[in-house]
């Protein structure tokens, strides 16, 4: 699993790297383009999100036809494209043409179904949590990175370094991940979208992933402005706040997923997470000195990386196994709409609203969002077996009813049943009894 994974993660958080990298004064350097105002800005920060969640459909259906590998390159080079444009713009129309561009690379869906192609059922969620642990590595390196090598070579520079890092990613793609295997699959059910949709679970967390990213992009839109206009720092001087962020952020990342993977307590890690948002924004809103706004962001960080680990592992086990690619995808288009809603609605509303006015409504949102996650119930531990069909009888497959069987399916290519079960009500012996 782990020479299939770890390329496969290196890719995805580099990406990620080149986007969270401009994230921390991206709207100081926009606001002073031409053409520029708050909403506009706001655009631009969380602009990538929007053409990622229209296209993350489209491209997972192309890496059906295509493949997986030609379908990450495609991506891979979109997103260089869109950063040069980014590192050339001299307005602020070109610049958010450039960032739509970046992110009509949608490429995450289809890492996703690349791991799910090489890894088995059972490994997939350690799977997912190391694609989420490398994620939220890559943003908290990016927090100290992106404010010190803007400030010294320029916020272009930063845009020329995200496109050297795509085409990078294209060779670990081609050198170091295998290709996937043509594995088709037959199941016991088919996928229904009304299933899926009125999942209340599913349902949290996509709301879940839509709060989160959304305060994520606002906090970078005001964080910068905030300390450069109201406290008078220099872009020189924002390592200062992003710094400390970063490594109390990295800190709480390991335990959080620990906790949550390996005691079961998703839910609980959720909630502190969500604390930690209401509790950052009440410090950034009504602080009166930096000192106090920095405390606040530093905060905010840690609520980010405690949730940002464990969020595609956490989705994808309230998934029946037929379901998951298509609860991956809305997961993740409710997060891209989250990230582009953020942008738009903070820098609307930061023209026309004091800041501490938007912190107080945000406080009550996670408040009612933290009433939400309560009423989850975290997700169970359940087993796979991967029996032969050369040995058990796929006909007998209508005695697979037991109450402690979840699902199963066949992987016609390699041959095998999958019944993925509860080892606590039945055991595989008993399972292959039941196929015998």
């Amino acid at each position: 699993m782990i020479k299939s994974v770890l390329p496969l993660s290196l890719i995805i958080a580099l990406r990620f790297f080149g986007l969270f990298l401009v994230l921390p004064i991206i709207s100081v350097y926009a606001m002073n383009l031409e053409g520029s105002t708050p909403t506009l800005v706001g655009i631009v920060i969380g602009g990538y999100a929007l053409t990622q969640m229209i296209f993350q459909v489209p491209f997972g259906m192309i890496s059906d036809k295509l493949g997986r590998k030609k379908t990450i390159i495609i991506g891979l080079l979109l997103f260089a494209a869109g950063s040069l444009i980014c590192a050339l713009s001299s307005d602020i129309y070109s610049l958010l043409f450039g960032r739509l561009l970046q992110g009509a690379g949608a490429i995450g869906a289809v890492v996703t179904a690349t791991i799910s192609d090489l890894v088995k059922e059972e490994q997939r969620a350690k799977a997912m949590a190391t694609m989420g642990m490398f994620i939220g590595v890559a943003f908290a390196a990016s927090m100290a990175a992106g404010p010190t090598l803007g400030a010294s070579f320029g916020i272009h520079t930063l845009f020329y370094i995200t496109m050297i890092i795509a085409i990078g990613s294209i060779f670990v793609l081609i050198k170091m991940v295998p290709n996937p295997p043509h594995i088709t699959h037959t199941y016991n059910k088919k996928v229904e979208l009304g299933a899926v949709l009125g999942n209340v679970n599913l349902i949290k967390m996509n709301i879940t992933n839509f709060l989160q990213k959304g305060l994520m992009t606002f906090a970078f839109m005001i964080i910068p402005i905030v300390l450069t206009k109201t406290y008078g720092w220099q872009l020189t001087d924002l390592w200062q706040v992003y710094m400390p962020a970063m490594v109390f952020g990295f800190i709480a990342m390991a335990p959080a997923a620990i906790i949550a993977e390996k005691k079961g307590k998703f839910r609980e890690i959720l909630i502190i997470g969500i604390v930690f948002f209401a509790v950052s924004y009440l410090i950034i809103g009504f602080s009166t000195s930096s000192t106090i706004f920095v405390i606040g962001v530093v905060i905010f960080f840690i609520g980010f990386n405690m949730h940002e680990p464990i969020m595609q592992s956490l989705a994808s086990k309230f998934a029946k196994v037929h379901q998951r690619g298509l609860v991956l995808g809305i997961f993740n288009s409710a997060g891209y709409l989250g990230t582009f809603l953020g942008g738009l609605i903070g820098g609307m509303f930061y023209e026309s609203v004091t800041l501490t006015t938007l912190v107080v409504v945000i406080a009550v949102i996670c408040a009612l969002w933290a009433v939400l996650i309560i009423t989850m119930a975290n997700p169970s531990k359940k087993k796979f077996a991967y029996l032969s069909l050369n040995e058990f009888h796929l006909e007998n497959s209508g005695n697979l009813t037991h109450n402690a069987i979840d699902e199963w399916y066949v992987n016609n290519t390699e041959n095998v049943i999958a019944i993925k079960y509860d080892n606590e009500q039945i055991t595989e012996d008993e399972i292959k009894n039941l196929l015998r």
